[in-house]
């Protein structure tokens, strides 16, 4: 048989696990206590008929406790959902708790009007986009440069290793790739193809272009056979109107080729052929008195 009067004797002046006591006060820290203050009024544990409210994830629950479920703990407590409108669930706890007592009914309604406020406060706060201050310790920091110091010589010892093995299979130092990861391979076979098209592309970049160089000889030569036969005349200034006669010669001879070879060109611009070589000219220069003969080529 449970005598609250017994209950609260031994909770109160010996040892309750749910006291807590601080400098301002003594509070209770049972879930079911609706003040949170630990008095014979407010107790759970302590009154036979009792009521409080609880919040499960956003929704209230009106728990409800009496003397005839004492025997069945599973069953202690009877469970009712209040509406998320306050004054709904103002109404639902007057219905349910019409003959319990007044004082206790108002601190439900209390309890029921601060959890209200909190729930739209927690929605309020959860809307605004406020800074998280975070801190990292100096033993994760100093932990963390370690690992990434560690890392890094890790790889270039992976690297040269790597290195050091491809130079050795290209020296044909190994007969075959033993033990190669497949990934290292294909990347290998791409790095080969690769360098095989840069190759191939240098070599397509060379061209060979036609030059049009046998104007320019003949002009070369032209100036070489001006050039002798002016020496040859300074050598003889008593033969001064045959050398004129001669230079007009030649002079008509380049005029007469000079618009065939323009032909020729116009030859090659439309039908992209080659020039052909045309046959050199011989003259022969013969000075009556020294009996000398000079010859000139174009």
């Amino acid at each position: 048989m449970q005598h609250d009067e017994v209950i609260w004797q031994v909770i109160r002046h010996k040892h309750c696990s749910f006291m807590s006591k601080i400098t301002t006060g003594i509070f209770c820290r049972n879930p079911y206590n609706v003040t949170g203050i630990c008095n014979r009024s407010s107790c759970p544990l302590a009154n036979s008929r009792y009521a409080t409210i609880r919040d499960h994830d956003g929704v209230f629950y009106l728990y409800m406790k009496t003397i005839e479920r004492a025997h069945k703990p599973n069953d202690l407590w009877e469970r009712v959902k209040l509406p998320r409108n306050y004054e709904k669930a103002l109404e639902l706890i007057d219905k349910h708790l019409m003959y319990w007592p007044k004082l206790l009914v108002h601190k439900i309604k209390q309890r029921l009007t601060k959890m209200t406020q909190m729930r739209i406060r927690m929605r309020k706060l959860a809307l605004k986009t406020r800074e998280k201050i975070m801190t990292t310790p100096r033993k994760e920091k100093k932990r963390e440069a370690r690992r990434e110091e560690k890392a890094e010589k890790a790889a270039v010892l992976d690297k040269a290793i790597e290195k050091e093995l491809l130079a050795r299979l290209e020296n044909g130092i190994y007969d075959g790739i033993y033990n190669l990861p497949f990934n290292k391979f294909l990347q290998t076979l791409d790095t080969d193809e690769l360098q095989a098209e840069d190759e191939n592309e240098e070599e397509s970049e060379v061209e060979y272009v036609e030059g049009n160089f046998e104007l320019e000889e003949e002009d070369d030569i032209e100036d070489l056979g001006m050039k002798d036969y002016h020496l040859s005349n300074d050598d003889d200034d008593d033969d001064d109107d045959d050398d004129d006669d001669e230079v007009n010669a030649v002079e008509e001879q380049r005029a007469r080729r000079k618009p065939k070879s323009a032909h020729e060109k116009s030859e090659k611009d439309e039908f992209g052929k080659k020039l052909k070589k045309r046959p050199r000219i011989h003259v022969e220069v013969e000075h009556e008195e020294g009996g000398e003969r000079q010859k000139v080529t174009f």
